[in-house]
């Protein structure tokens, strides 16, 4: 997860170098190309010092997307050479598997001094990947007052708002004025950063029970008079996150109120945290990614897992999908003697089950996407329904007048073209039912419709289209 404001950590410091490659080069984003040859060319002849001075310079970004890009030789060598220059925020940025591969080469004294240098929301995700026995060592490696803060991070539910929340708030009490705030948030840094953040973007104002009574964004604070008292100025009505919250919620929430930051409160009420934008963002990625992996029948992003994994994770759906493949030819078998009188119905049979699985997947999208942003509900399932089942009508009467036209010019049988284009009708019409309704039932029976909604529609298409076709065929034609 990535810090709000990272180029401007040390606003008195050097300026941050960021590589930036244009759109028509073939390379990694951020990256050009001839950084990461001479990345690699500088691994390749065990050029150590070059590699660091290639790293140095590389947003901690930029340089977890030239880390993947590497083979698992290359990665440990390039640990090996340039750990020392590497943001902890590098380890973070990385995929989950890659991580995990470079927690284990730079051993778990260096995870220590990595996790110590994290927000405490990051810390939290790389511990809780490691062992039991390495979370241990890690912990007692760092200092106190980190471990007990990603000690209680580490209790909250995974994918919880406690687990996305950062730690550290700026908080005053309700009876400062705008000068006390101001002075407090320019106090040095060892006084400061023991419980509040570098970068935030409201203050919170609290009781004496640490209750928020209050948002007073930093651009509202800068306006003001020093004399005011920060409780004119706050803002009351807040939008409090629940600690245990489930992260897509979260995000939900933050963009149906365009929230730059919201305060977590305990189930007493109690402020707990802070979550950020950028951490929604982070969410929002990885909602989105799962809910694409899930449509492919996948359960998660296999790209950097090893072979042997991907395939066994890939084989279930796979199986499941040759299951339904065997009940459509089941179908086709029982017209056996139909397609044998008729050679036709075999050429133009795909074209009925094609024509509806397209269709039907069109729906399923468009429906899957509306509830993951809850934006489908109870109140409008059915008219979505209703609606994708005259768009089903509507597509599928003009292409069963295309198609009947072709069939019947390229066969010579006008009956042909009845026979196809009534199925046309029948299998689009299907579609954009089971399209929408698919998913919606999954998803009321608490099974992901993102995972399991595509083999089922591919079931009825196919299914419903041969069924239909044939049927009619044998019907009309003998």
């Amino acid at each position: 997860m990535t810090d709000p404001n990272l180029d401007n950590r040390q606003p008195n410091g050097p300026v941050e170098t960021h590589f930036y490659a244009s759109e028509t080069e073939d390379s990694h984003v951020g990256i050009p190309p001839e950084t990461v040859n001479a990345v690699i060319a500088a691994l390749d002849v065990n050029a150590n010092q070059r590699v660091c001075e290639l790293m140095a310079p590389l947003h901690f970004a930029d340089a977890a997307d030239l880390f993947e890009a590497l083979d698992a030789d290359q990665r440990r060598q390039l640990l090996e050479a340039a750990q020392d220059v590497l943001d902890p925020d590098f380890y973070s940025s990385l995929d989950e598997t890659v991580r995990d591969e470079a927690l284990d080469v730079i051993g778990l004294d260096a995870v220590a001094v990595t996790v110590a240098g994290l927000d405490i929301d990051d810390a939290v995700e790389i511990v809780d990947e490691l062992e039991a026995h390495e979370q241990e060592h890690v912990l007692n490696a760092i200092p106190a007052a980190d471990r007990t803060l990603i000690e209680e991070g580490l209790a909250y539910p995974e994918y919880s708002a406690g687990r996305l929340m950062q730690r550290k708030v700026m908080t005053v009490p309700n009876f400062w004025t705008v000068g006390e705030t101001i002075d407090f948030m320019r106090a040095s840094v060892d006084v400061v950063e023991r419980a509040h953040p570098n970068v935030f973007y409201d203050i919170i104002v609290v009781d004496p029970k640490h209750m928020p009574m209050g948002a007073i964004p930093l651009s509202v604070v800068l306006q003001s008079k020093r004399p005011v008292t920060v409780s004119d100025i706050m803002h009351e009505e807040m939008r409090l996150i629940p600690v245990d919250m489930d992260q897509e919620e979260v995000a939900f929430l933050f963009r149906q109120r365009d929230l730059v930051s919201a305060p977590v409160v305990s189930s007493a009420g109690r402020l707990v945290g802070m979550i950020t934008i950028d951490d929604v963002v982070d969410v929002m990625h990885e909602e989105a990614e799962d809910d694409i992996m899930r449509m492919g029948g996948l359960r998660e992003d296999d790209l950097y897992a090893a072979t042997i994994d991907t395939t066994k994770s890939r084989f279930l759906w796979l199986f499941v999908n040759l299951l339904t493949a065997i009940l459509a030819s089941s179908v086709i078998g029982f017209f056996q003697g139909t397609i044998e009188q008729v050679v036709a119905l075999a050429v133009l049979m795909p074209i009925v089950a094609s024509m509806g699985g397209n269709a039907g997947t069109q729906t399923l999208t468009v429906v899957v996407r509306a509830l993951a942003t809850k934006e489908l509900t109870t109140t409008n399932a059915l008219r979505q329904i209703g609606k994708e089942f005259l768009v089903g009508g509507i597509n599928g009467v003009l292409f069963a007048v295309l198609m009947g036209g072709v069939a019947w010019f390229w066969f010579e049988s006008p009956k042909l073209g009845l026979v196809i284009g009534l199925a046309m009708i029948t299998n689009m019409l299907v579609a954009g039912v089971a399209g929408a309704a698919i998913p919606i039932f999954l998803e009321r029976r608490g099974v992901d419709p993102a995972l399991a909604s595509s083999v089922f529609l591919t079931t009825v298409t196919d299914v419903v289209g041969f069924l239909v076709f044939l049927g009619l065929g044998a019907a009309i034609l003998l």
